[in-house]
Order: C-alpha cells, then structure tokens, then sequence
C-alpha cells in the first residue's frame, strides 16, 4: 500500500473529522481567474458541507459566475498531527427564505447559543450555500506514527 492510500481517511473518519472542526475555507475563482479564499462556519447535512453568507459576498459572486470552488478544512500543530479534508463541490445559492433559516439555525445550533434565526432582516440579506460533492481527499498524518 502506497502511503497517500495508507494516511487517507475512510468516509465515516471524513465525517467525524468535519464535525469536530469548526471552519473550512472556501475557493472561489474570481472573475481575474485568481482563487479567492474566505473562511467560512459549515453544517454537515445529509453528507454535504453547507454555509451561509450575505447574498453580495464576493464568494457568491463569484460562484454563480462559475459553481467550481475548493474547501478545505484542516487540523494540526505539527506534520505529525496534521490533518484534512480537501472537498472539489459545485456550490448551489439558495435563496428561499425556509433554506436559508433552516441552515442559519442550525449554524446557530452549532456555533452559537441555538437561539432561532427568525428575524426576515437576517435571512433576507442572507443565502445558504450548498457545496454538492464533485471529490474528497483527505489526510490523516497521525496515521503514520502510529504502529510506533
């Protein structure tokens, strides 16, 4: 077995792993071609990576010009702690104010004090993203020192 294969996380780790982490950063490609990464707090639902943002952010701008972008979600203080995910999605802008309160709860279930986002103020400004799995790689470096 190679070693990319030997550090590669399984499907069930992939999914352990983004739901102890926190941020994911997003690529998007802006209209001079040039990647544009933002960080980004992230719902795991029904397997997918989901966010919210305002609806003028320049990452929404910029995936409704083009769907590709590139998440990243990583963990580790040193190489042999280090760790990601590496998500190549399609990312869908929803609009519809229930999608958009239904993700922004449960961001607020996830990060905050789980108070109901209600307010239309809030979620009018507001979309939920939805980043459709193209590939995943992964790596777990902890892997390798293991056995000792």
């Amino acid at each position: 077995m190679n070693q990319r294969a030997a550090i590669a996380m399984s499907s069930q780790e992939v999914l352990a792993f983004l739901a102890e982490q926190r941020v994911m950063t997003v690529a998007t490609l802006g209209r001079d071609g040039w990647p544009h990464l933002m960080p980004l707090w992230y719902v795991v639902r029904d397997g997918e990576l989901w966010g919210w943002t305002y609806g003028k952010s320049q990452k929404v701008v910029n995936v409704e010009r083009d769907a590709r972008c590139t998440l990243q979600v990583e963990a580790g203080e040193s190489y042999d702690q280090l760790r990601g995910v590496m998500v190549k999605a399609n990312a869908v802008v929803h609009r519809d104010p229930d999608v958009v309160f239904a993700v922004g709860n449960e961001l607020s279930a996830r990060y905050g004090d789980g108070s109901p986002v209600d307010d239309p103020r809030v979620a009018g400004k507001r979309v939920a993203l939805q980043f459709v799995v193209v590939s995943i790689s992964s790596f777990d470096h902890r892997k390798l020192y293991a056995s000792g």
